[in-house]
Order: structure tokens, then C-alpha cells, then sequence
């Protein structure tokens, strides 16, 4: 047994290019929002099934495993991809394969990462008698809120067989269709959200100083937050603290009873994300406090940092070296955040960036935009890189260091 000839494995990829567009294009046109993807999970099952890969559905239909076993025992590998949407109505009427959902629309690029994974399922079954090993296909809902990552875990899609090593994949519209960027270490921040309700005393807005007024109060804190970054963290560790939503009052001459922020803190060290988490509570009681007002400080959906184990990453550096056409960049860190991370925490492994914009063709909105589009040609890329790091870790007899409970 030995592994599949590079010559092949590229043909194989080239094969299913067509079908990779075009299920990228059938995803685009009917999105689904986190928690509700089970078309879309169905869609997947059906093409797993077809491939013989008995797919199970998991979290109420809208979560997918399938396992590929190899010709001989070994680790198994698990290749993630995230299938939610998000609530953004799309911009770009030429498009033939636009969202016929309004105020819903693929626009982190779920859909791509679903076809380049389902493709890595076709070529890898027609090899699966050159695995040492199994390849777990998990197919995950609920992304965008950090949600969906955990409870696949807690409903056993590292179990039965033990899953040894991860490895993602996601678009990125800021690297050029061609490369792939990969890195040791952390590569997303953590991500969390919060929430802090301060609450005073009602009144007229023409006499404040019978009431207590909470406006001015979270003002006050949005601008003291700042400083968490600014004269509280090291110049040297990127952090993000950000309010993104302010809430309070119905009327222009009426003090309101509360306001409510909402924001997010994103880090790439774990004790640095507690620290400025339990700051904000700190500062938010102390200022709100002193004013007399009080302040209600709630912790909402979050994941860590996704750390890249280096054997790992080194699996698919290589990888995409052997992919013709791939271009190698090392992957700058990034602020956003995805609960990839959760898996990570779990097994070692690697989350790489297949590039999927093109300036020439005008490619270059950003993630979470309604105008965001990405080259196609970066599929079959992302497709083969998947493919050759699953030949690559299940090749038989290979040693498989690094690869276990991290």
C-alpha cells in the first residue's frame, strides 16, 4: 500500500471542480442562519451518502459527521467546515447565483468551505484503500455565534474512533486567489461578546436633576474602556475591545431608566482575554458606582484563540507546496474569531487561509459584507490542499507525533 501519486490526486481534484462550483453556487442561493441549517445539513448528508460514507446527522439535523475508513488501522483525522450563514441581505444583482433569501446571505464564505470539504470527501473515499486510517468529515453549524463547535464536541464528534488531529480551512478574501496562508501558532483571536446593562432613575429630560441620568454614565464608560487597551495592555499583545451596539431611551425629552452596551474583547493569549473580561465587569461597576447608577455585567457567546500546533501546520505547508498552482505565504494573524478554536483546544492541529480575492476582477469586499464575493478558482485550490494533508497524515505507517489529546 502506498500513498496516491501526486499526478493523481491533482486529477482527482480537477475532476470534481465542476461539482465544486457549482454546490458552492447551490449553498449561495439558500442560505440558512446559525441554528437553522438543516437543509443545508441534509444537502450535505445526501452527498455524503452517495460518496458511501453513511453520514450522521447530529444537534437537532443541522450538524454532519461522515467517516472515511483507509485500507489499514491508523489515526483518524477530523476535516472541519462551518455551513452557517449570516443575517445580511446581499448586494450585487449580476450575480447568477445571488441569495433568493432576503436578509440572509453567505457572506464569510461557509459555502465555499463546505464544497472544498465535500470534494476532499469524494477524492479521499476514491483512495481510501492508501489510508492508515480514518478521515471524520464534520460538517458544523453555528459559527458566527461560537456555538456550534462545542456542542458538536459534547455530542462525540471527537469519540468512536478517537480523533487524533484537526485540520480547517477558510476562505480569506484579503489573500489573492493562489495562496494559502498557514501559520504555527495563533492564527484568530479569541472572540467574546458582552453585555453591560446600566440602569438609573427615570425623569423629565428638562429636569435632570430629579433623576439619574444612565446616558452619560455609559459614556462615560465607553470612553474609560479604551483605556484596557491603550494604558492597561502591553503595546506588544494585540487586543480588541469594542462597543458595537448602544441601546436606551424612546423619546428626546425623556431620561431613560437603562442603557445597554454590547461589545466584543478579542485576544490572542488566554489569560489576557479572563483579564480584560473580568476588567470591563470591574470597570463598568466602579464607574456606574460612583455615579450612584449600577451597572449589570453579562457574558455572552465566545471561543479562544485558534492555535495552529506547528507539527501540524507543518503537514500542510507541505501540502501545498505539492498542490500545483498553490503559492505559500505565512498567514498574518487575524482579530476576528472563529470556535475552530474549541477543537483545536481539544486535538492538535492546523486552520489555514486559501485566498479568494482577486483585485483584478474586483473581488476585495471584505468578510460580513453584502458585497462579498470570492474568485472560484480558490476551490479545487483549498479541495487539494485538504486532500494531500489527509494523504499525508493517514499515510500508512507513518509516525504520528504530535498528533494526539492536546
Amino acid at each position: 500500500m502506498s500513498p496516491a501519486p501526486k499526478d493523481r490526486v491533482a486529477a482527482a481534484v480537477r475532476a470534481q471542480t465542476p461539482g465544486l462550483v457549482e454546490t458552492r453556487r447551490h449553498l449561495h442561493r439558500r442560505p440558512e442562519l446559525s441554528g437553522e441549517e438543516r437543509e443545508t445539513a441534509a444537502f450535505i448528508a445526501e452527498r455524503l451518502d452517495e460518496l458511501g460514507l453513511a453520514p450522521r446527522l447530529l444537534l437537532d439535523g443541522t450538524a454532519v459527521l461522515a467517516d472515511c475508513p483507509g485500507g489499514a488501522p491508523g489515526p483518524t483525522l477530523l476535516i472541519r467546515a462551518d455551513i452557517d450563514a449570516l443575517p445580511i441581505t446581499e448586494r450585487g444583482g449580476d450575480r447568477p447565483y445571488r441569495s433568493e433569501r432576503p436578509g440572509v446571505m453567505h457572506a464569510c464564505g461557509h459555502d465555499g468551505h463546505v464544497a472544498m470539504a465535500l470534494a476532499a470527501a469524494a477524492v479521499l473515499s476514491g483512495f481510501s484503500d492508501r489510508l492508515g486510517g480514518t478521515v471524520r468529515f464534520a460538517f458544523q453549524p453555528a459559527e458566527e455565534v461560537a456555538g456550534g463547535a462545542a456542542r458538536m464536541i459534547a455530542a462525540g464528534a471527537l469519540e468512536e474512533p478517537t480523533v487524533d488531529a484537526a485540520i480547517g480551512i477558510h476562505l480569506w478574501s484579503g489573500l489573492e486567489a493562489g495562496s494559502v496562508g498557514v501559520r504555527d501558532g495563533a492564527i484568530f483571536a479569541s472572540a467574546d461578546e458582552f453585555t453591560v446593562a446600566v440602569r438609573g432613575r427615570g425623569g423629565h429630560g428638562a429636569l435632570p436633576h430629579q433623576a439619574l441620568d444612565p446616558v452619560p454614565v455609559a459614556s462615560t464608560l465607553v470612553l474609560a474602556l479604551q483605556t484596557l487597551v491603550s494604558r492597561e495592555t502591553s503595546p506588544f499583545d494585540p487586543v480588541v475591545v469594542t462597543i458595537g451596539s448602544i441601546a436606551g431611551g424612546q423619546a428626546f425629552n425623556i431620561i431613560p431608566e437603562a442603557v445597554t452596551l454590547r461589545g466584543t474583547v478579542r485576544a490572542f493569549d488566554a489569560a489576557l482575554r479572563a483579564r480584560l473580561l473580568e476588567r470591563i465587569e470591574a470597570m463598568a461597576a466602579g464607574i456606574a458606582g460612583a455615579a450612584g447608577a449600577t451597572a449589570h455585567f453579562t457574558r455572552g457567546a465566545g471561543c479562544p484563540p485558534v492555535v495552529s500546533d506547528p507539527a501540524v501546520a507543518e503537514l500542510v505547508r507541505r501540502a501545498v507546496r505539492a498542490t500545483p498552482g498553490a503559492r505559500l505565504v505565512e498567514a498574518e494573524p487575524l482579530t476576528v474569531g472563529d470556535d475552530m478554536a474549541n477543537f483545536l483546544e481539544a486535538v492538535p492541529g492546523c486552520y489555514f487561509l486559501v485566498g479568494a480575492g482577486n483585485r483584478a476582477r474586483g473581488i476585495t469586499a471584505p468578510h460580513h459584507h453584502p458585497e462579498f464575493d470570492i474568485d472560484e478558482a480558490c476551490l479545487p485550490t483549498g479541495a487539494e490542499v485538504l486532500v494531500r494533508a489527509g494523504l499525508a497524515f493517514l499515510q500508512p505507517g507513518r509516525a504520528t507525533a504530535g498528533a494526539g489529546r492536546g
